[in-house]
């Protein structure tokens, strides 16, 4: 029963890791899209200023009458406090939107983070099973020695039966007999105990051969987990880089 606990946890552990990761994937994906946008839409915003520049030069170059000169700095006036006041709502929210999406990259695990816990895992996964393995040998040097143990009480039980009879049995006829009937007893429980003994092995390979199947699935997560980390962590990368880029 502690075997099966063992491995029920190993494999728990492995698959706690893989769930706290993969919300950690969809997090990252939505970070990096919403930081997309924003820089999106800022380098837009960057190109549209240039051209307003330009316009506004030609319309002061190419001007010739103070009135129109005036109607039309006023209304560029107009435009541009329009255009600011909006430009500040629009900053406003943008700088809400970037502290909360700020506050979500920190609660993310940096990549020095990933690495200690992956660490930390197969440390913890190496201790499991080393302490598996020797509980495994353990219980089988129990149960091989008390098989043991057994087959020797038995086979005294038998010699001392047999040194009991024997006297008996060679000075009479119904002696001779009993002792016959006693061997054939001792044949009979011997052939059960070999029949149950089959079935325990047969039972014991249907377990060993569960216990391999389970091994391998649990392989197979364990890979499946190291694949989710290191892609976990070109992705921690590359938001490092983005993220850099940005501030830059």
């Amino acid at each position: 029963m502690d075997e099966q606990n063992l491995e029920r946890t190993s494999m728990e552990e492995a698959n706690i890791a893989r769930q706290r990761l993969a919300p950690l994937f969809e997090l990252l994906e939505d970070l990096q899209t919403k930081e997309s946008d924003i820089c999106s839409s800022f380098k837009a915003k960057k190109s549209e200023l240039p051209a307003e520049i330009s316009k506004l030069e030609e319309k002061l170059l190419s001007g010739n009458e103070e009135t129109k000169l005036s109607n039309c700095l006023d209304q560029s006036l107009s435009n541009a406090l329009e255009k600011l006041n909006s430009a500040k709502i629009e900053l406003a929210s943008k700088l809400r939107t970037t502290l909360h999406l700020k506050r979500q990259l920190d609660s993310v695990p940096t990549q020095t983070e990933l690495i200690q816990y992956e660490r930390r895992f197969t440390e913890l996964d190496a201790h499991i099973q080393e302490k598996l393995r020797r509980t495994r040998k353990y219980y089988a040097t129990y149960n091989a020695l008390l098989e043991i143990k057994e087959l020797m009480l038995k086979e005294t039980s038998l010699l001392n039966s047999i040194s009991s009879q024997f006297q008996d049995a060679i000075t009479s006829t119904a002696g001779r007999m009993k002792l016959i009937d006693s061997m054939e007893g001792i044949l009979k429980g011997t052939q059960q105990k070999l029949e149950k003994v089959e079935i325990g092995l047969r039972s014991e390979q249907k377990t060993s051969d569960a216990i391999k199947e389970r091994y391998v699935e649990a392989v197979a997560g364990q890979r499946q987990c190291s694949v989710l980390l290191k892609a976990f962590q070109e992705e921690c990368a590359k938001n490092e880089r983005l993220r850099s880029q940005t501030q830059g």
